[in-house]
């Protein structure tokens, strides 16, 4: 209890405002003791609530009647959920169903609790039949073959709660008692996240079509109360719920790679907003933009997307921005694999041999043959497919794995193979082969049937599916246009579920993560590589900065031109690399004191005795802490060329809890008293902090939270420093 005092007298700007649920516990620092249950609430009649001490979501159940009647954070006490919807929505052979829900509430504002006795479901919708409670699914097999988060668990500790929903006996509709659907919703320990997604099963005797659904429609509370708009302002959709789904494609961030089926609409029941127009975007709508119009035989079974929504309990950006990160190693932890990568230039034999052993003799962990380097991975002469298990098993004998480009997207085929947009439409990178095509129904065979020869355990897919929509038949898999993205879409997230069951590590600049990769760009502009070199310098961090409010460190990858990309001459590379020692340490520095891993593009990653120690010493440092520094980061100081930039990595559950890492981007060394937010480092009164000389000294907690700490950086160099 006094703890709890203390956090709402002392807050000030470092410490998130937050009341606390459960005890004095913050689940980003000990979420040990959240654990999600379904259970029958003491407050209200026909309540039920599926919570976690962090989060409630609140369903009214009685005979024939199932709806989601609330949905709060229980950290801040804030009501997300306005009004009651449907459950889900299914259009079967072109009739539209309401699952659940009530209809009848007076005003769509607010929610009483005296109302729903007297609301009732929707005339032909599907009611409650009753409801089953277990353990969350394995959403994907992952092998774990590499270095990962020890804090990782899958699947992922929690509750499943499946409700099912049936027509009436009584309806007269078309499909009566023919189909029913089942509403599934998880919730996992230690986290506010639920997962939602539907799944219709076909008992009658003849097939049918899912044309159309929406698996979840949340009225949800609007962000701001606008009047009016004018011509370039945007109305803002509700920031208090963050969603996104596992068939997400077409972007570096979540925003675009969802923008297809993550929708925030205007909600024509709600009459009494302030919006003159009523247009605010408050109804959020889970649906396919196109399709799926999927056939479903008799006894057969179609599932939905997964949804992920994560409330938020603070709007503090920080806060919001570990919150989203958590949720990511709850729900995707392949992400936390972060080996350190030579990204070689050559494919021929005898130089991917001495890459293979150089990587070994200085400790990275992957060599990956990279685009331009000669490498195939869809030739498949056996000479060529036995050439590269050699290499493989060499490289597993010098514990290296060897990994391979390939490029889909942005690539034309012709005869027929490519996808044709409607009219009026772009292809996202020009052209784009079609997945339901002969060539690319071969192309995914090709590429499995190379991973199973030649045991290679990484794949860099360039130009993943984008989600383009193709007006071409391609039967048996494609109908035409309304299917084409929900069968391409699931063909591409089959393959790489396929190769996370396999242990093969996927880069793709997309976002595919919640399917099985575990990197995409942190983001950048690959021409920025040809600047000269002291700029990309500032340009790294500045991309890590920004790229880690939404990526753990892991997530995202950066670029080291060993060898000229994309221009630039002598000035923009490192190469010969024993002429530009101080800048190859920099930009390792750069890269793995802030925990993220580059890659390192080029022939060679040393090319004398003395580079080869540097780099070594370098990986032997990043692995020395590896675990602290692949941790999340709380951001300090975004570099700007003209003081000194800063982060810290954070995690109370490690002994070295936080480590502070400053770089001075100056041509002088600067000596600084740094206040430093502790707080998401467990920390509450003394801190150990020690310096790369190996010294310590105790530091004291202030009441905000903060250590004052002074910092000696030298010219153009990173200093660290390690809190116990």
């Amino acid at each position: 209890m006094f703890l709890r005092i203390f956090l709402a007298l002392f807050s000030a700007s470092f410490a998130p405002n937050v009341a606390w649920a459960e005890g004095d516990a913050d689940w980003l620092i000990d979420n040990r003791a959240f654990k999600a249950e379904f259970k029958k609430s003491q407050a209200f009649p026909f309540r039920y609530e599926l919570t976690n001490g962090l989060v409630s979501r609140s369903f009214y159940l009685r005979e024939k009647i199932g709806a989601t009647v609330g949905l709060e954070s229980l950290s801040n006490f804030e009501s997300i959920v306005r009004a009651v919807k449907p459950e889900a929505v299914v259009e079967v052979d072109g009739v539209a169903y309401q699952v659940g829900g009530l209809a009848g509430q007076p005003d769509h504002a607010f929610l009483k609790e005296d109302w729903l006795a007297s609301m009732s479901p929707a005339e032909g919708s599907l009611g409650l039949v009753g409801w089953k409670v277990g353990l969350p699914d394995e959403r994907l097999k992952w092998k774990r073959v590499r270095n990962a988060s020890k804090q990782s668990v899958w699947p992922p500790k929690g509750v499943k709660v499946s409700f099912e929903y049936r027509l009436s006996p009584r309806s007269n509709a078309k499909l009566d008692s023919k189909f029913r659907v089942f509403v599934n919703y998880e919730l996992y320990d230690g986290a506010p996240v639920f997962c939602k997604w539907i799944t219709v099963e076909n008992l009658g005797s003849n097939s049918m079509v899912i044309d159309r659904f929406s698996s979840e429609m949340l009225a949800v509370v609007e962000y701001d109360s606008r009047v009016e708009l004018r011509d370039g302002v945007s109305y803002p959709p509700p920031n208090s719920i963050h969603v996104e789904t596992d068939f997400a494609f077409g972007g570096f961030n979540f925003e675009n790679a969802n923008r297809h089926v993550v929708h925030w609409r205007a909600d024509p029941e709600y009459r009494t907003q302030v919006n003159y127009l009523k247009s605010a975007p408050c109804l959020l709508d889970i649906s396919p933009s196109i399709g799926p119009n999927q056939t479903v035989e008799s006894g057969d079974r179609f599932q939905s997307f997964k949804t992920f929504e994560l409330v938020y309990d603070s709007d503090d950006r920080e806060r919001r921005s570990l919150s989203l990160r958590k949720m990511y190693r709850v729900i995707a932890p392949w992400i936390t694999e972060n080996p350190l990568m030579h990204h070689m230039r050559d494919a021929n034999p005898v130089e991917v041999r001495r890459a293979i052993d150089d990587a070994a003799e200085v400790g990275f962990e992957m060599v990956i043959l990279s685009f331009g380097s000669g490498f195939n991975i869809e030739n498949e002469a056996p000479d060529y497919l036995q050439q590269w298990q050699d290499l493989a098993d060499h490289a597993a004998s010098k514990q290296v794995e060897l990994g391979g480009y390939s490029l889909l997207s942005s690539r034309r085929i012709g005869n027929g193979n490519d996808i044709v947009p409607p009219n009026g439409q772009k292809l996202t990178h020009g052209n784009c082969p079609s997945l339901t095509s002969q060539w690319g129904q071969e192309y995914f065979q090709r590429l499995r049937r190379f991973y199973e020869k030649t045991g290679f355990l990484c794949l860099e897919h360039d130009g993943p599916y984008p989600g383009d929509v193709d007006i071409t038949e391609r039967l048996p898999l494609q109908k035409g246009e309304l299917d084409s993205q929900w069968v391409q879409g699931q063909i591409s997230n089959e393959f790489y579920k396929w190769c996370r069951e396999r242990g093969i590590y996927i880069n793709a600049p997309d976002y595919y993560y919640l399917s099985g990769t575990s990197k995409c760009g942190m983001g950048y502009r690959e021409v920025n590589w040809s600047l000269p070199r002291a700029l990309q310098l500032l340009h790294a961090r500045q991309n890590i900065y920004d790229g880690t409010w939404y990526k753990t460190p892991s997530m995202g990858w950066m670029f080291v031109p060993l060898s000229e990309y994309h221009g630039g001459g002598a000035a923009a590379t490192i190469e010969p690399l024993k002429d530009h020692l101080e800048h190859y340490a920099q930009m390792m520095d750069s890269n793995l004191g802030l925990g993220v891993q580059a890659c390192y593009r080029g022939p060679r990653l040393f090319d004398s005795l003395e580079t080869r120690d540097l780099v070594k010493q370098k990986v032997e440092w990043f692995k020395k802490y590896r675990e602290i520094l692949e941790s999340d980061v709380v951001h300090g100081r975004r570099p700007d060329g003209r003081n000194l930039d800063w982060m810290l990595h954070v995690n109370p559950e490690l002994d070295n809890c936080g480590m502070l890492v400053v770089y001075n981007p100056t041509g002088k060394p600067v000596s600084e008293r740094l206040k430093v937010n502790v707080y998401y480092t467990g920390l509450r009164n003394t801190a150990s902090v020690m310096g790369a000389d190996g010294k310590s000294i105790q530091v004291s907690v202030q009441r905000d939270f903060t250590i004052e700490l002074n910092v000696v950086v030298p010219a153009n160099g990173m200093s660290w420093y390690l809190l116990k």
